[in-house]
């Protein structure tokens, strides 16, 4: 009882399409058997038995084998009348199955398989800007979006949705997170600064807590939770603050377009900001050869960094030192 028990409970954990189709095989294999014993003139061989039963329950019917007798006939209506109804099932189970698989994706449910994918947390307009920058200069690149404010996920080539809160360990396994290449906080419009910023501090934390070596990408609307995002282990903070203000600012002072230019930065304009560790044979040089280097390479050098210091067109002069980082742009 105990084993009859056992195989039962194994045989229900099958998926239901799977069953199906197990009995659909067993009834063919069964009946066509029967029939090249009951009928031997008609059906000469085993396989011509399976060959009428495959064709006769997939309601096919070529004609080429008919039973002649009337066991031979009773053998086939109760065939047809268990097979037919079964085939019906299988199709049935697996067109629900693909109709369910399909709503899950929309709607987020499914758990996402890929890997080195960036993960985006928040839909808003500047998520939609980043999608299409990275499209266009990495086509390929698996993005994964995760939001609990949509009740579908965009249609957008290589943008996989998963819904729910960030903040669930739960609903970052769905993202595969483990596997991640980077992820991209950006603050909640739907909240004030404060909350925003708390929000994805917290965001952040549940982010590194699950994955520690993850690049983790925050934006930070308020300056007195820039120190807040550093001690949850942001590796890079956009201080949305500072950025709009200076960009602002300084088109004030231009009067002449400077908008239009700064949309050229754009990465889907194919132009990039890198930054660069210096080579071994290039310490101890000028600012100015290296920057005749670069050109040669059509990349500009713009300044250099040290650790957390940034110069911006330093003079000719300055002396490339091992710790400085080139800061280039280039397409």
């Amino acid at each position: 009882m105990t084993k009859s028990n056992k195989t039962m409970i194994q045989w229900l954990k099958w998926p239901l399409y799977f069953q199906i189709s197990f009995v659909v095989i067993l009834i063919i294999l069964v009946f066509g058997t029967i029939i090249s014993f009951v009928e031997p003139t008609e059906f000469p061989s085993t396989f011509d038995g399976i060959w009428w039963a495959l064709v006769t329950v997939s309601t096919v019917g070529f004609g080429d084998y008919s039973p002649e007798t009337i066991g031979g006939r009773i053998i086939a209506m109760i065939m047809i009348m268990i097979g037919a109804s079964m085939v019906s099932a299988y199709f049935a189970t697996i067109s629900a199955a693909a109709i369910r698989k399909q709503h899950a994706y929309v709607e987020g449910d499914l758990t996402f398989k890929g890997s080195n994918h960036v993960i985006l947390i928040g839909w808003n307009e500047k998520v939609k800007e980043m999608i299409d920058s990275l499209h266009s200069v990495k086509p390929y690149k698996q993005i994964v979006l995760i939001d609990e404010t949509l009740k579908s996920g965009p249609l957008i080539e290589n943008v996989y949705f998963v819904k729910g809160d960030p903040t669930d360990e739960r609903v970052l396994a769905k993202a595969n997170i483990t596997y991640a290449d980077a992820a991209i906080i950006t603050a909640d419009q739907n909240k004030n600064e404060h909350d925003a910023d708390m929000n994805s501090i917290l965001v952040l934390l549940t982010l590194k807590g699950v994955n520690p070596s993850l690049y983790c990408v925050i934006e930070v609307l308020t300056e007195k939770q820039t120190n807040n995002a550093n001690r949850a282990g942001a590796d890079e903070i956009i201080k949305t603050y500072k950025l709009t203000s200076h960009f602002i600012m300084s088109s004030y002072l231009a009067k002449n377009g400077l908008s239009q230019v700064y949309s050229e930065l754009n990465p889907a304009k194919g132009n990039l900001f890198q930054i660069i560790p210096v080579k071994r044979e290039d310490v101890g040089k000028t600012f100015r050869t290296i920057s005749h280097e670069l050109l040669e390479n059509e990349s500009i050098l713009i300044g250099i960094k040290k650790g957390e210091e940034t110069k911006l067109n330093p003079p000719l002069t300055y002396t490339i030192e091992n710790e400085d980082s080139l800061i280039v742009f280039s397409h």
